[in-house]
């Protein structure tokens, strides 16, 4: 026979209730939690899952802000770039304008302060600043102000080349804003290929218009030596040669040197370079064609201080024109120039908002993830709630009724 002492048996009830007590209180934390995982021994295995995608979670929230950030910069350039479009836009009708020759010296004053005022105004837009107070077209430098207009009006870039980026996913970059040099400083001269001008010196009344490249082929055999640095040289009755930066005769594809007679308004070809001009050259006149891409850029601010400066000078309509129809050039390679800006703006900008609409459609995916993981089944565990208490309340009432016996109790009885 197996004799049960009295001190066993409270133990034994004593460890069963603390263990209820331990479980109650457990699914009272969750129930209150809402958390099914209060500490990793709970569920190491589901623990392990709820950092990971704590992390996962973390991660897409600072790339959603930093794309958040990364819109409002390019938004703020877009909307910089529309007002700089416009400014030039200005500037370009007003030096069509100024191709006047019945234009008196107050008409072309007028014009001039109009200019000056348009490129104040650039200037202002291009030190335009993100929402922090930092300079946007200043590339990745820390200046507060990107252009600096001097007493002189010219104007300075202060920034450097490089572009700014913002993470928007792992291993994923995208540009959040573009350097001034890139979009003011360096603006290809002419028409992008080659820059054609009449000499300063020239006596005659020769304009030089439009020009382009006509044939691509021509021009690119011509280009492969190195930059091309020609010369038309007008002689008597309108008869020219075209000669190399060593006064050589050039030659066209056909291997004939390129000579003929100039009528006004006629275009001379030059190996693949179609230049138009207008007006009657005098002997000795000349026409410099250069394709030195290293020299022919001028930037926005010099292209309309040129315009102003020729317009001040009280120069003769010829050479008016053939100063402004260089700037004009100019003008609309600065166009380009900001169109296609704008155009990469345009696609940075769609690439940020299917990346944040991915992100949002992974959160929900992720938290609905981490709520299978983590959170309680609340009717389940309000059930067990019940259960467990009932449980304990009855392990009480009878551990009440047990420790009452004594054999003194049924001697008594």
């Amino acid at each position: 026979m197996i004799r049960i002492s009295t001190s066993w048996t409270y133990q034994q009830s004593l460890n069963t209730m603390l263990s209820q007590q331990s479980a109650l209180a457990d699914t009272q934390n969750q129930v209150s939690s809402g958390k099914r995982i209060g500490v990793a021994s709970d569920d190491p295995a589901g623990a392990a899952q709820v950092v990971t995608l704590g992390h996962i979670l973390a991660d897409n929230t600072q790339y959603s802000s930093n794309i958040d950030s990364a819109n409002t910069r390019l938004s703020t350039e877009a909307n910089a770039l529309d007002s700089v479009t416009s400014l030039l836009n200005n500037a370009n009708d007003l030096g069509l304008q100024a191709i006047n020759g019945a234009l008196s010296a107050s008409d072309r004053n007028g014009i001039a302060t109009q200019l000056v005022q348009i490129r104040n105004a650039m200037v202002q837009l291009a030190n335009t600043t993100d929402a922090n107070g930092a300079a946007l077209f200043a590339g990745t430098s820390t200046t507060s102000s990107a252009f600096t207009l001097n007493a002189s009006g010219t104007v300075t870039y202060n920034g450097n080349d490089a572009q700014s980026f913002s993470a928007v996913g792992a291993g994923d970059q995208v540009a959040n804003a573009d350097p001034g040099s890139a979009i003011f400083m360096n603006v290809p001269a002419g028409n992008g290929s080659f820059v054609a001008s009449a000499s300063a010196s020239n006596t005659g009344t020769l304009v030089v218009g439009a020009n382009s490249v006509s044939s691509a082929s021509d021009w690119s055999a011509a280009s492969a030596a190195g930059p091309v640095n020609d010369t038309i040289t007008f002689g008597a009755n309108g008869s020219y040669a075209v000669t190399d930066a060593s006064g050589n005769p050039v030659n066209d594809a056909s291997g004939n040197p390129i000579t003929g007679t100039y009528q006004d308004g006629d275009s001379i070809e030059v190996n693949g370079a179609s230049i138009t001009m207008s007006g009657v050259p005098a002997a000795g006149d000349k026409v410099s064609l250069t394709s030195d891409s290293a020299q022919n850029t001028q930037d926005v601010f010099s292209t309309l201080n040129n315009m102003i400066n020729a317009l001040q000078s009280g120069a003769s309509t010829t050479a008016l024109n053939n100063t402004l129809n260089r700037q004009l050039e100019s003008l609309n390679q600065a166009m380009n120039n900001v169109t296609t800006t704008q155009v990469s703006i345009g696609g940075r900008l769609d690439t940020l908002q299917q990346q944040q609409t991915s992100y949002a459609n992974l959160n929900v995916t992720y938290q609905s993830a981490l709520s299978d993981v983590q959170n309680v089944d609340m009717a389940t565990a309000i059930s067990n709630l019940s259960l467990q208490s009932t449980a304990l309340q009855a392990s009480q009432q009878v551990f009440a009724k047990v420790q009452s016996l004594s054999l003194f109790n049924y001697i008594q009885g």
